[in-house]
């Protein structure tokens, strides 16, 4: 059989619409894994899902209506109750790590940014300084940062510690850090509404894991009231954290995805070499 180089284009073309078709899915999967409200929402849809393969297969007539009014109506309700959630990640498909846009921190530059972060937090702990740190990592933060007063300077422990300070117009917001410079001060970010939270939570504690729920961030705290140190990542708080313990986990969460992956290889082949 002979082939044409009709043929050949039109191979090229449905493998680059079939590839086109699998980026969009992907990223739009990977902003979805990185917001908890869109998880519980696609979780919901998959068990729709299920329930109504299930009621087809034993013909359970009453479930299977009321799951076809819900499938019926369903797209539309969630498009009109979470409309801001669906905005954030179409707006965060262009602003993700696709275009390149973030630095890439080398393992001297992200030991620098954590001991400054640590030097000034043990500080604002002693003294009983409230603060808010927020650290950008593949999606972006930059609604909140052109909210905020802008700062674009280069991260220091002494630069953080001012702008806590009481007397500081700008100790009251959240401070956004991309790369190993500080972009903003005064952000104000959303508050988390989960129920799971506790109720005696502050406003500052309620902000970093409300942001943290929209996006892949991290966020430090240090209560004003107790000088306790906590971090939210993903929509979950680990409160009351002593010094070191920040430093492990911010070191942790820091490290790229490519040098974890490398690690557990080395590691599983350690566990082998011991075994054999």
């Amino acid at each position: 059989m002979t082939i044409t180089v009709d043929t050949i284009l039109s191979i090229i073309n449905k493998t680059i619409d079939i590839l086109i078709v699998w980026l969009i899915f992907y990223y739009i999967l990977k902003n979805i894994k990185n917001n908890v409200k869109l998880t519980l929402i696609f979780k919901g849809v998959i068990l729709i899902a299920i329930l109504k393969i299930v009621s087809d297969i034993f013909h359970f007539v009453t479930i299977g209506l009321l799951l076809e009014y819900v499938i019926m109506w369903g797209p539309l309700a969630l498009i009109i109750i979470f409309q801001p959630e669906i905005r954030n990640v179409l707006e965060q498909l262009g602003r993700s790590q696709l275009l390149g846009r973030h630095k890439v921190l080398t393992v001297d530059e992200r030991e620098r940014l954590v001991y400054e972060i640590i030097q000034s937090m043990e500080y604002l702990r002693k003294s009983r300084i409230g603060a808010l740190i927020v650290i950008e990592r593949d999606v972006s933060l930059a609604d909140y940062i052109n909210r905020a007063k802008k700062i674009y300077g280069d991260l220091s422990s002494e630069l953080l510690i001012s702008i806590f300070f009481p007397n500081n117009p700008l100790h009251d917001g959240g401070v956004i850090i991309q790369g190993d410079r500080i972009s903003c001060a005064g952000a104000v970010f959303p508050t988390s509404n989960n129920i799971k939270n506790n109720k005696r939570l502050g406003t500052r504690h309620r902000a970093a894991i409300g942001i943290t729920e929209e996006t892949d961030c991290i966020s430090l705290v240090v209560s004003e009231e107790t000088g306790r140190l906590s971090i939210a990542v993903k929509g979950e708080l680990f409160y009351n954290l002593s010094i070191d313990d920040v430093r492990m986990m911010l070191i942790d969460e820091l490290r790229p995805k490519q040098e974890v992956d490398f690690e557990d290889e080395v590691n599983e082949e350690e566990i082998y070499e011991e075994n054999k």
